[in-house]
């Protein structure tokens, strides 16, 4: 799904203030649809037809688009269903935890404050990639390994941010991490009837007992 960003001197609308279209707004806008076509058509055929039926060839026949547009959005077929954070989103998510306190509890608000960013259809969406994941042995094991690559770029944007990591951050942020994999993972696997937030809860007691 696409993310809605800051467009700048943009006013709302994509207009400036003469009322002529800014032609780097169109392009991220047209550039926007395209990727919500290619994912809304895979997410389809997936559910459809199963992950390892469908083709990469046969998602871009269904969007409307071209096998190399295709690439240019998704760069791999797992990454319609495993999203990969941006260094942005991370920033964005980490500046809301304050930074004088213990790394854990930083892991924690950042993963709640996520959790509670979607509405209900954005949780239905999640969940409907989720499962996918969660029926697919290899996408189960992707999903860790994007998962580790998550927790490198947390710990390079705190590095790059000034800050000192010790060797105990970086274990305690590949372990929240590797909790809140665990929790999506058994989020779809319980096909949503429990909810993230017993669940999130449930993971990190068990770590914080540890």
């Amino acid at each position: 799904m696409t993310l809605p960003g800051i467009t700048g001197q943009i006013p709302r609308g994509g207009r400036t203030i003469s009322g002529v279209t800014d032609p780097r707004d169109w392009r991220s806008r047209k550039r926007d649809e395209t990727h919500e076509r290619i994912y809304s058509a895979a997410l389809r055929l997936f559910t459809e037809r199963g992950y390892d039926a469908v083709s990469v060839a046969q998602i871009a026949a269904a969007a409307g688009v071209s096998v190399p547009t295709f690439y240019a959005h998704f760069p791999a077929k797992e990454l319609v269903v495993i999203h990969v954070p941006s260094p942005e989103t991370i920033a964005r998510m980490l500046a809301r935890q304050p930074g004088d306190r213990a790394m854990a509890e930083r892991m924690r608000g950042v993963a709640r404050d996520w959790f509670a960013a979607f509405d209900h259809g954005g949780r239905a969406e999640m969940l409907a990639r989720w499962r996918i994941v969660a029926t697919h042995p290899g996408l189960r094991f992707r999903s860790a390994e994007v998962e580790r690559a998550t927790a490198k770029l947390v710990l390079d944007h705190l590095r790059e941010d000034g800050g000192e990591v010790s060797a105990s951050d970086a274990v305690v942020v590949n372990a929240y991490l590797s909790a809140v994999n665990t929790v999506l993972l058994s989020w779809a696997d319980s096909e949503g009837r429990r909810s993230l937030e017993e669940l999130t809860d449930e993971a990190f007691e068990a770590l914080s007992s540890h």
